[in-house]
């Protein structure tokens, strides 16, 4: 299975190409709420990445896919003004199909999966927009941390912009009942919380669903 594929044609699959409008925020500016701050965590993968463009379900080389539930990730950064911010990086980094991160210090003994990327980093357009195509992450037990209960479904983000404006935050999965226990979600404001829970929606071409996650830099 061939990784590389051409800039429009993964652009179109991710939804970035002018009119797929589900990923476009309102027309014109409005206030907007910061979304909240959450825990980095300390599995962010370790440099040198060996591959970290948008795709994380399939690595150069490979035949297999990445194991678990795809989805696609697309959202718009803004400032708390909604004014659409380009060419910031988003990195996004998660646990595998199993709740295993691709670090080397990660002590959950569930599976690696060889096939998953672990790690993705882009750069909005001129209309703020981002987009990956990933799997849903697993839930995984904070035993392995020397703690009880269990971290909820998670993908974690951080955002960065040429003004200097950083933000690291975690985006959740609706329905997901360990939410109501998860520490790191419960350290958000109880008023700013949905802000960080998305909403699957199918894309009209694929049928993938489309996880949106809007990001507002205060």
């Amino acid at each position: 299975m061939m990784k590389k594929i051409s800039r429009r044609m993964l652009a179109k699959q991710l939804g970035l190409i002018t009119g797929t409008a589900s990923i476009l925020g309102p027309g014109a500016a409005q206030a907007l709420v910061a979304t909240p701050e959450q825990v980095e965590g300390p599995f962010y993968p370790p440099e040198p990445h060996v591959e970290n463009d948008v795709d994380l379900t399939v690595l150069a080389g490979h035949e297999e896919p990445a194991a678990g539930e795809i989805i696609y990730v697309r959202g718009r950064v803004t400032d708390t003004r909604g004014n659409a911010l380009a060419n910031v990086r988003v990195d996004i980094w998660q646990a595998n199909h199993w709740g295993r991160y691709t670090h080397p210090e990660d002590p959950n003994t569930a599976p690696l999966d060889p096939n998953f990327q672990g790690i993705g980093i882009a750069r909005t357009d001129e209309n703020g927009r981002y987009g990956f195509k990933t799997i849903k992450p697993a839930a995984y037990p904070l035993s392995a941390l020397g703690d009880s209960g269990w971290r909820a479904r998670h993908i974690h983000f951080k955002v960065a912009d040429a003004a200097g404006r950083k933000l690291i935050t975690q985006m959740y999965f609706e329905g997901d009942p360990l939410l109501k226990d998860d520490l790191a979600f419960k350290a958000a404001p109880a008023e700013e919380r949905h802000l960080l829970v998305t909403v699957p929606e199918a894309d009209p071409e694929t049928g993938i669903p489309v996880h949106r996650f809007d990001i507002s830099l205060a």
